[in-house]
């Protein structure tokens, strides 16, 4: 490799941060990763030091880097993913948070939103926004921190405080605090932006007693986001494409056309599909959002958010010690014929769409001396799978109809657990050649402002699969394991 331009990937998820570096083929030339701890305060409370996102996201975008450029090449932008909602709010000055980061699967402000929704606030929400009100929003997080905090109302109030969701806070401190911005696809997300009018709406923020002073500047996706202090890298780099995780793994699985698909399995599980340049009002509890913003040009997409997936793969292993590595529910699931009628209904943090229904709490059901570590394991994979399919059925009960799901995120790389999305489905599923579709996003946005890459068309043709996963299970069988499903979260719900 001799002198040839890299893109650097930001990668912040929810359990960890990661920075990996691509060519322009997207290759991958480096990777560096490092998990970080979740802070539980109190059932249904779920938070992180905003000093482990960064000093993790530091220490791997350094390695990543300097990899790269050991090996000849030379990193030429960089670009950001990240996980979405979570809520950071810091002092503008000294670039300090005042409060830990709150998680987007924290379920704190339920009252909140209860209360608001009671005082017929739902539909302005709706209508402006696309989203429900649901505590997984970052606009009751951000009041929450503001009363909680000693003073803190008064400061943002003043204009020495700042919120930012992770993207921001990071692109606050790359640049030892010179840039507060955020790009369309995490403004989209706070419940505080007018997708259609693609500004913060002043009747949001004074609903949800949020001071416009605190709020980023939103810019497109691909745009001059700033550039690293020199201490960060050794030298200024600049940031030149921003997208939260979900619209950013959109932009990696290349779904720019009205109907495509993509599903990332995760912490959690997110279905986005492209709308164009409408906006789809859905009729059965999903999202309308950005799906991206290019040259002052929104794209819109449909999206079914899932709050636990791979989390509950995550319980097996580190709340019950039923496996030591997540790579062993593959092998267990095979183990056995069926589920043996086994259901979890993964519900941790209560159940997103098409339910919303925060107060859900995690249920398994038909549990007998026969039940042991396989079914558990299998149980937590199906449960991912239905979930899907349910998001899939209130999509084509709006009127969309995808013919293909592009799948990526760390679940994928389990072929029974794709073969089995294929069968409850009953839709061919695409895994990709480079399933880090969201840092290959992240890279893909920042190419296509540095010029390395000219067009979204660029991207399609980059675009690889790895297997295609074809359905093959019976129809009778397919009908018999959707309706367990069913019957296990309507008790749930009944709780």
């Amino acid at each position: 490799m001799t002198g040839r331009d890299i893109l650097l990937a930001i990668d912040q998820g929810t359990t960890s941060s990661r920075a990996i570096a691509f060519d322009r083929k997207a290759d991958i030339v480096a990777v560096s990763q490092a998990e970080f701890p979740q802070i539980y305060p109190q059932s249904g409370w779920v938070e992180h030091d905003p000093e482990a996102i960064w000093r993790t996201t530091l220490e791997t975008a350094r390695k990543a880097f300097a990899e790269a450029e050991s090996k000849g090449g030379r990193v030429a932008a960089i670009g950001v993913a990240n996980q979405r909602e979570t809520t950071l709010v810091w002092e503008r000055e000294s670039l300090k948070p005042v409060f830990n980061a709150i998680v987007w699967q924290d379920r704190r402000t339920a009252d909140i939103c209860a209360a608001l929704r009671k005082a017929g606030f739902e539909d302005m929400v709706r209508e402006r926004t696309g989203l429900v009100l649901d505590p997984y929003f970052s606009a009751t997080k951000i009041a929450w921190i503001l009363d909680a905090v000693d003073g803190a109302r008064l400061r943002a109030e003043a204009g020495a405080l700042a919120f930012g969701t992770v993207d921001s806070f990071l692109i606050a401190r790359l640049t030892d605090g010179r840039a507060h911005v955020t790009d369309a696809t995490n403004a989209s997300r706070t419940s505080l932006f007018n997708i259609r009018t693609n500004d913060w709406d002043d009747d949001l923020l004074s609903s949800f007693r949020v001071p416009r002073a605190l709020m980023p500047d939103v810019l497109d996706c691909a745009a001059g986001f700033g550039e690293t202090a020199p201490a960060v890298f050794g030298r200024p780099v600049p940031i030149y494409g921003v997208a939260g995780d979900q619209q950013a793994a959109a932009v990696g699985q290349a779904c720019f056309a009205p109907g495509d698909i993509k599903s990332t399995y995760g912490t959690g599980c997110f279905v986005v599909a492209q709308t164009g340049e409408t906006i789809v009002r859905s009729k059965n509890n999903l999202l309308s959002t950005i799906a991206l913003r290019l040259g002052g040009k929104t794209h819109y997409a449909i999206e079914g958010s899932i709050f636990v997936a791979g989390a509950a793969v995550q319980w097996l292993r580190d709340g019950l010690g039923l496996i030591k590595s997540a790579a062993e529910t593959e092998s267990l699931a095979r183990s056995i014929s069926d589920n043996g009628g086994v259901y979890l209904v993964p519900a941790f943090t209560g159940l997103g769409a098409p339910h919303w229904a925060p107060d859900a709490r995690g249920a398994i059901y038909g549990l007998t001396r026969a039940t042991g570590p396989a079914e558990f394991a299998r149980a937590a994979l199906e449960s991912v799978v239905y979930q899907t399919a349910d998001l899939l059925s209130a999509m084509t009960r709006d009127g969309i109809a995808p013919q293909i799901l592009r799948v990526d995120g760390g679940m994928v790389a389990n072929d029974w657990l794709m073969q089995f999305l294929a069968d409850i489905l009953a839709m061919p599923v695409e895994r990709p050649k480079v399933m880090e579709t969201t840092a290959l996003g992240a890279a893909f946005l920042a190419g296509m402002q540095a010029g390395i890459y000219d067009s979204t068309g660029d991207v399609e043709r980059i675009w690889t699969l790895d297997k295609r996963f074809e359905p093959r299970m019976d129809r009778q069988i397919r009908d018999r394991l959707l309706a367990g499903w069913r019957k296990a979260v309507s008790r749930t719900l009944a709780e």
